[in-house]
């Protein structure tokens, strides 16, 4: 905890913890619900796993464009100013299934809503992960991320454990005053954390250009300095560390993101687990990762470096889900859900990396884009790992394997393992300012 005291970091915390909380209470629940209103009384369900998988890839098209895009405007209009969107509409989905979380037509209805929500709930941790890289020196970013992690990992443990008591209806209800609170708590108590620097969002801009004495003024000047493709190749280009890391990110993102999409229903189908056994795994993995993150983490990255524990953490979980995929008892992934105190380590890694190969003012561009990187894996994985889940836990395979496409995933993780042990990190500001001329894009 020495990474963040004094930095007024707080308030940050209890809001993601309560945004986690809403968000991680319902995850149990969820499959049932879908496999209830899609098809009610069966063990095996394709339609609800291609679903699931649709929803993935829209929601991260949209991530892939809004992510880097919000991130951006963080930079310039504030972390707070932008956290209220996301916080704002992940309410939505929550309250249309506390109302009614049985009838087919409200879950289609959920199932719309959460597929837009989703769009910009993302935004939330590369926002508030710019909002440590603002608060917190570079020698010790790296632990204050896995202590946000942390959080977000307690919250996960909380959640959890509470959707194994609540009745399914109950536990939409909880969520939806959860993310209500979490969005009322930020707007009153959470501080800018650049105070002075930011500007209004809508306020009109005036900007002196060189060689020019009169100011141009245009409301539309802000939306045109938005991060382009360019400056996300610029930024690959320029530098290599951050090209691996981006790398690493894609491929983990990858398997992170089919994992999500046919892990729950891979059980469903092999040992015919149920909301409760769900939330007994899901328990297992958080309470660890809570610990690794909150305890252990911070006491190893000064030891052995971010680039060490990213390759660990990738290492152990590719072994992971190799063994997840030739699963022969139930017992199994009890025994595997202890692995993830080595998963967690990788994602703090990575986003430490890469915030020391920008200056301050570009931290919410840089977390933006690795938001982008993943969701744009996340486009992809449910593309290819749906269908491939659905095959092979059908009638139709052409092989008995129903854990082919975990062992896939493990794959994607081998890479990645890779190419981890590759980077390099240095914290030198390779790429200076990546928009470095703010009177261009004023001008277009």
């Amino acid at each position: 905890m020495e990474a963040v005291s004094g930095t007024g970091l707080g308030h940050l915390f209890v809001t993601m913890f309560l945004t986690g909380l809403s968000g991680c209470i319902v995850l149990p629940a969820i499959t049932d619900v879908t496999m209830a209103a899609l098809c009610p009384g069966q063990d095996q369900c394709s339609l609800a796993i291609y679903l699931t998988g649709f929803q993935q890839a829209a929601t991260g098209v949209g991530a892939v464009v809004l992510t880097p895009l919000i991130g951006n405007l963080s930079d310039r209009y504030g972390r707070k100013a932008l956290l209220t969107l996301p916080l704002t509409v992940s309410v939505i989905p929550l309250v249309i299934l506390a109302y009614n979380s049985r009838g087919a037509n409200f879950f289609y209805a959920y199932y719309v809503a959460k597929t837009f929500a989703a769009m910009v709930e993302g935004c939330v941790q590369c926002l508030a992960l710019g909002y440590v890289a603002d608060k917190v020196a570079e020698g010790k970013r790296a632990s204050a991320f896995g202590i946000l992690a942390g959080v977000g990992s307690a919250s996960f443990v909380v959640g959890t454990l509470a959707a194994r008591f609540l009745s399914t209806a109950f536990t939409f209800q909880v969520a939806a005053v959860l993310s209500m609170i979490a969005a009322v708590y930020m707007r009153i108590f959470l501080k800018e954390s650049v105070a002075g620097e930011r500007q209004p969002l809508l306020k009109e801009d005036e900007q002196f250009c060189e060689n020019d004495s009169s100011p141009t003024t245009t409301v539309t000047a802000p939306f045109k300095r938005l991060p382009s493709l360019g400056d996300l190749i610029s930024l690959l280009k320029c530098s290599p560390t951050f090209s691996q890391a981006a790398v690493v990110l894609f491929f983990n993102s990858l398997a992170d993101g089919g994992l999500m999409a046919s892990l729950l229903y891979y059980l469903k189908a092999r040992f015919q687990f149920n909301k409760n056994q769900y939330a007994d795994l899901l328990l297992i993995n958080g309470i660890g990762a809570t610990l690794t993150q909150l305890l252990f983490m911070p006491l190893l990255l000064p030891a052995i470096g971010e680039e060490k524990l990213l390759s660990t953490g990738l290492f152990v979980s590719s072994i992971s889900i190799f063994i997840y995929s030739i699963s022969w008892s139930p017992w199994i992934p009890y025994a595997l859900a202890g692995c993830s105190i080595f998963g967690v380590f990788v994602r703090p890694s990575i986003c430490s990396i890469a915030s020391k190969q920008v200056g301050p003012t570009e931290q919410g561009m840089v977390q933006g884009c690795l938001s982008g990187i993943s969701s744009l894996a996340n486009i992809i994985s449910p593309l290819i790992f749906s269908p491939l889940t659905a095959l092979f836990l059908s009638e139709d395979a052409p092989f008995y394997f129903p854990g082919f496409s975990l062992m896939c995933l493990g794959l994607a993780l081998v890479i990645a393992f890779i190419q981890s042990i590759m980077i390099r990190a240095d914290s030198s500001k390779a790429c200076g300012k990546i928009n470095s001329n703010p009177c261009r894009d004023a001008l277009v």
